[in-house]
């Protein structure tokens, strides 16, 4: 039977179904193959490459003082110490703890932007807080730079691949450690920590140093904070980060940094107050040392440690200085009284003795001249005054006077002196007690500023401590709810995921790519794109397996292709059942139509596979014992010649009345005495001259009654006219379709022939599907099988 079209009104199959989706993808199932080993081994290397990252989080809570009625009343009982407090907002606290101006102080004080990392397998491992080596640069380094260190003991290593900026300097340096190394980058000291161990010689080490403002970056997109409930003030912050320790100092430093920037922002004034008041007293001490300075200088060029002492003392030194005058004075007055009664005593008078003369020399001089008067005096008394002893004591006597004269002379010439010193040091001592009221006026003056200076600056030091008391008040806005912790477990890659991705992405890829080419490709692709024709359908033939089509297989046909028998009796295969199929379409419609069984196999493109169909379909007759005879009407080309090895003689050389019996041309088909074919023979030059003669209708007459089934292979339509000349002789066409060859466009075409019959009988066969499996124990293309029924539709 000849399968109709879909009636009207029945439902169009155009959803996808799981079985068209199989029955497309199952053929190419090494796409999938392919796919899914690049996919997995790219996990597979991303994981082996990627370091684990670990997830820690934190959660503070965010105090709102406009819910404490006592906070209230303690900020009034200390308001008198300025301590002010404000509501918060926490999303402005939640947006202050992304502040990228926070996560810069992390940085800097973690030292972030600089990273150690050692190659271990395919991952490179962070050496945060565990690096064997630390990095200090004798100038300031501003600009990215990086470098491999390779320790080849625990005192020796080599500097290689340094780059600055991203820029390979190409410098390779070996030095110890402490050593100042030169570099382009500057100067450079490399020492050792109590982390560096044997296991580290031999291997290398990368050191890499960006800006502070890319680390800032990098770890503010890093960061995430968010509320932990909308009615709550508790906010959650989670980083993720390849080393625990560096996620867990990240969050402590985070939050450490935000309260003390918070506690600087609340007592802003009290910081201020206590600025202006540590400048003030820097000022007044600065004032007061001048004053104190002053004093002291004063008091030292004028000898006063104490005014009223000092003037006490001047008192006590004029009385001193009166006494110790008169003193001299009377023994001024003595010295010289003695001094005229040596000069008015004659020999025999003694001198005054005991006279107060302070001169114990003196005293002790007069005593001995007046013993020795005396003794002259006894002597001149029991003698004269010319006796010789007399005569030696007048002289010693007038010798002792003239030694007594110099040295009274001496002491009145002293005492003199003494008078003279006494009388100006009276004179001073007098000035100074004159000048001392203008001295302690001033002085008095200069204490009573010292004072007011010491009281003002004993008044700013007690109002500092004040001050300070009042910022000890101010309390953290934040409770640590919970430190930062989190499981021991990486967060990512997550391994299992990742397989499961790049399984699903290897089976995606292959499967969108067949999908979209399927849905792209402009050929015909199956039954589907035929169920609008009005041609009758009599049959489908899967690709054979054993020539399957090759992307090159249109352009680059080979001949020998074409030879293939793949109909073979008690063979149970796909492709044989699909021949049989046609054949009792085939044989129907004959039945149908007495005397109607001379087909012509046509198409619109070269390769669809007509010379294949027309010699198998004669198999499948021959089979079934019928007489078959094949003509190769295709003059030009010989496809089904040359399964006859092509012959010398055949159907040019009969039309050309180079033979005049068809009998001699015809060739018997290995295998099948029943089964014959015509094959061209000498190839002419004119073949549409040939078959437009009229021998060739006479000879399709001649041979009708001698065979139950002809089939004539033609060359295509619209290429060359000899399909039309041939079919006006026979009685049906058998219009070939070859699945991924004819283009959609060409059905509308092909729908034209049949409506405007130009061909007779037309029907078509589809050719060359993808056979997948499915009903019947096959199916054919994608969303394509056996939709419609079987019946005919003979014009």
């Amino acid at each position: 039977m000849v399968e109709k079209k879909t009636p009207v009104g029945k439902p169009a199959d155009d959803f996808i179904r799981i079985q068209d989706l199989w029955s497309m993808f199952v053929p190419k199932w090494y796409w999938f193959a392919i796919s899914l080993f690049i996919t997995l081994t790219i996990a597979v290397l991303y994981l082996l490459s990627t370091p684990p990252i670990y997830t820690r989080t934190a959660a503070i809570l965010v105090k709102d003082n406009s819910k404490s009625s006592s906070s209230t009343s303690a900020m009034n009982d200390f308001s008198d110490l300025g301590i002010f407090k404000s509501n918060t907002n926490i999303n402005n606290e939640l947006l202050t703890l992304k502040s990228p101006t926070l996560m810069t102080e992390v940085v800097n004080r973690l030292g972030l932007n600089e990273t150690f990392t050692i190659r271990k397998g395919l991952k490179n491992v962070d050496l945060y807080k565990v690096s064997p080596v630390t990095i200090t640069f004798c100038d300031k380094i501003e600009v990215p730079l990086s470098f491999t260190i390779k320790f080849s003991s625990k005192e020796a290593f080599a500097i290689s691949e340094l780059e600055i900026s991203g820029e390979d300097i190409g410098e390779t340096l070996s030095a110890q450690m402490g050593d100042s190394i030169q570099t382009s980058a500057g100067i450079m000291i490399v020492s050792p920590t109590q982390e560096f161990t044997d296991v580290f010689i031999g291997t290398s080490i990368r050191y890499v140093r960006g800006s502070v403002r890319a680390a800032v970056d990098t770890y503010s997109n890093a960061l995430v904070a968010e509320l932990g409930n909308e009615d709550a003030t508790i906010i959650n912050l989670s980083i993720n980060d390849t080393s625990i320790r560096k996620a867990e100092d990240i969050l402590n430093t985070l939050i450490e940094v935000y309260n003390e920037n918070w506690i600087r922002d609340k007592n802003q004034i009290a910081v201020s107050t206590s600025q202006f008041i540590s400048d003030r007293l820097g000022v007044i001490e600065s004032e007061l040392g001048h004053v104190d300075e002053n004093i002291s200088s004063y008091k030292s060029e004028h000898l006063l440690p104490d005014v009223q002492a000092a003037s006490s003392l001047y008192m006590a030194q004029s009385a001193e200085n009166n006494k110790e005058l008169s003193t001299l004075n009377n023994q001024l007055s003595t010295a010289q009284y003695i001094r005229r009664e040596l000069n008015t005593k004659q020999l025999d008078q003694t001198l005054p003795a005991n006279s107060g003369i302070v001169s114990a020399n003196i005293e002790t001089q007069i005593s001995e001249y007046n013993n020795l008067v005396l003794d002259r005096n006894r002597l001149i008394a029991n003698s004269s005054e010319k006796n010789p002893l007399v005569k030696n004591m007048a002289s010693s006597l007038q010798s002792m006077q003239r030694t007594i004269i110099q040295s009274v002379d001496n002491l009145i010439v002293s005492l003199n002196t003494q008078i003279r010193s006494l009388r100006r040091q009276e004179e001073a001592t007098t000035n100074r007690l004159a000048s001392n009221p203008n001295q302690a006026k001033y002085l008095l003056s200069v204490e009573r500023q010292q004072k007011v200076k010491e009281e003002l600056y004993l008044y700013l030091l007690q109002k500092r401590e004040e001050n300070e008391l009042s910022q000890a008040f101010t309390a953290y806005n934040t409770r640590l709810i919970t430190a930062p912790r989190g499981s021991m477990f990486p967060t990512a890659p997550r391994k299992m995921n990742i397989l499961l991705v790049a399984f699903a992405v290897g089976l995606l890829v292959p499967a969108v790519g067949i999908f979209m080419k399927e849905n792209m490709n402009t050929k015909v692709r199956g039954r589907k794109d035929l169920e609008n024709l009005s041609i009758p359908f009599i049959g489908e033939i899967p690709q054979y397996s054993g020539t399957k089509k090759k992307w090159w297989e249109f352009k680059h046909r080979k001949r020998q292709d074409m030879k293939t028998i793949v109909v073979n009796e008690g063979n149970r295969n796909i492709i044989n059942e699909a021949f049989r199929v046609l054949r009792s379409n085939m044989d129907f419609m004959a039945s149908k139509d007495n005397n109607q069984h001379v087909f012509v196999l046509t198409s619109f493109n070269p390769g669809s596979g007509k010379s294949f169909l027309a010699i198998n379909i004669a198999i499948s007759f021959a089979i079934k014992k019928k007489k078959i005879l094949v003509i190769d009407g295709d003059l030009r080309h010989r496809t089904v010649s040359s399964y006859v090895d092509s012959p010398n003689k055949g159907l040019s050389d009969y039309l050309n009345n180079q033979i005049e019996d068809w009998k001699e041309i015809i060739v018997s088909y290995k295998g099948y005495t029943n089964l014959h074919i015509l094959p061209i023979g000498t190839v002419p030059p004119n073949p549409t001259e040939l078959l437009e003669d009229s021998k060739l209708s006479m000879l399709i007459e001649a041979l009708r009654p001698e065979y139950d089934y002809i089939f004539i292979d033609c060359p295509p339509v619209d290429i060359v006219a000899d399909a039309q000349i041939i079919e006006k002789w026979a009685d049906r066409t058998i219009f070939v379709v070859r699945s991924g060859l004819l283009d959609r466009s060409m059905l509308s075409e092909l729908e034209n022939m049949y409506t405007g019959k130009r061909f007779k009988n037309l029907s078509m066969i589809l050719n060359g599907t993808e056979s997948t499996g499915g009903r019947y124990g096959y199916r054919y293309g994608y969303h394509y099988g056996y939709a419609s029924y079987y019946g005919s539709k003979d014009k």
